[in-house]
């Protein structure tokens, strides 16, 4: 309903205002309603007469709240508008409620009580349905209400603390137990370990050992180590134990060493440059050498996720990193051996030099001998 419709009674009533002042002394000595009261049945749609029961008052109320009110979301919402309809109701029920009175009450006091029933239509429409009476009132109580809120969840949330803290500390002190556990057995696993080795050692058992009776060499290869981890890693090696990854990264430089070996040969037996056919058996044996590196490659990705220092990890193998290398050193080979056939040539004509003039001498030396010996007459 528009503003329009529910103003228009109250025009239409603005006409017949004078009539009503004049007469409005006399109405309300022989019991009838004012002008302004009957203006208030017209803006809450009621039959001017006064006849209405407080349950149509009520209930004529409550529709014209749902319309007009600022907070219902429809877009009949006005405050202009609910402000006059709910100035009304109270001035209705004022009326009512002071024509039931036999003892004649005063005036405040049926005010006082027609707010304590005027906005019960709030517990739909403000403040989450809390509390009573006057607007001021119910916003007193609904701050109550969210203090004692705040006051309950600070309340849950120290008891949640609390709760966590004990089942925190109940675990810490789990743990400890456990752990206490944990080393008494360990201690006593040690301490029969022990008694077992002491045992052994009064029956003779240990006679039998190389290096019986003499200091163990503790620092023969680390002498930064700790003794205890280096005699044990010593023992595991005596006795043929290897971690995995030992053992791969071993394969995998014997792999990487016997392929470059071979390209190295095949390089070596080759000219330089290469001929057409030496190129296709290049060729030839970098095809089968891929296959191996492709091998070797697979277990360079398994030895990388087992191995325990990411500094210790290796690379992938490359054919045309393997391949100049191995042109590489079969020049450098090359180089050096027409550098010692050089210098072997060299130290044959110095050695022939030698023994040309080592001949010499000595013929020289029979020479004037043999003509002494003639002059001498022998």
């Amino acid at each position: 309903m528009s503003s329009s419709l529910l103003l228009s009674p109250w025009r239409r009533g603005f006409h017949h205002g004078r009539l009503l002042l004049l007469s409005s002394r006399r109405f309300n000595s022989d019991g009838r309603i004012s002008r302004s009261l009957q203006e208030s049945y017209k803006v809450l749609q009621l039959p001017a007469e006064g006849c209405s029961s407080p349950a149509e008052v009520r209930a004529a109320y409550l529709r014209l709240a749902k319309l007009y009110h600022p907070d219902c979301g429809e877009p009949t919402a006005n405050a202009r508008l609910f402000a006059r309809v709910e100035e009304a109701y109270r001035a209705v029920l004022a009326h009512q409620s002071k024509t039931r009175q036999p003892d004649g009450a005063t005036e405040d006091d049926d005010e006082d009580k027609s707010r304590g029933n005027a906005l019960q239509h709030r517990h739909y429409l403000s403040y989450e349905g809390v509390g009573s009476g006057t607007p001021s009132q119910r916003e007193r109580q609904y701050r109550q209400v969210r203090v004692d809120r705040a006051a309950e969840q600070v309340l849950s949330y120290r008891q949640r603390e609390h709760e966590r803290a004990a089942a925190d500390g109940a675990l810490a002190e789990r743990d400890a137990r456990q752990r206490s556990h944990k080393i008494k057995i360990t201690q006593a696993v040690e301490r029969l370990v022990e008694d077992l080795i002491q045992e052994s050692m009064a029956r003779g058992d240990f006679r039998n050992l190389s290096g019986a009776g003499k200091p163990l060499n503790k620092f023969q290869h680390n002498p930064y180590a700790d003794p205890m981890t280096h005699n044990l890693n010593r023992i595991l090696i005596d006795n043929g134990y290897q971690p995995p990854w030992v053992v791969m990264q071993r394969d995998i430089r014997e792999g990487a060493a016997r392929v470059r070996t071979r390209l190295l040969e095949g390089r070596a037996r080759l000219g330089d440059p290469m001929t057409p056919a030496e190129r296709r058996h290049w060729e030839r044996l970098c095809g089968a050498v891929e296959e191996e590196l492709a091998k070797l490659n697979k277990m360079v990705d398994d030895y990388n996720l087992i191995v325990p220092m990411l500094s210790m990890q290796m690379v992938h193998f490359s054919l045309a990193r393997e391949a100049a290398r191995a042109q590489r050193v079969a020049e450098q080979r090359r180089a050096e051996l027409l550098q010692v056939r050089q210098e072997e040539r060299e130290r044959r004509k110095e050695e022939k030099k030698r023994a040309n003039a080592a001949g010499r001498t000595p013929a020289k030396r029979r020479g004037l001998v043999s003509w002494m010996q003639s002059l001498l007459g022998y």
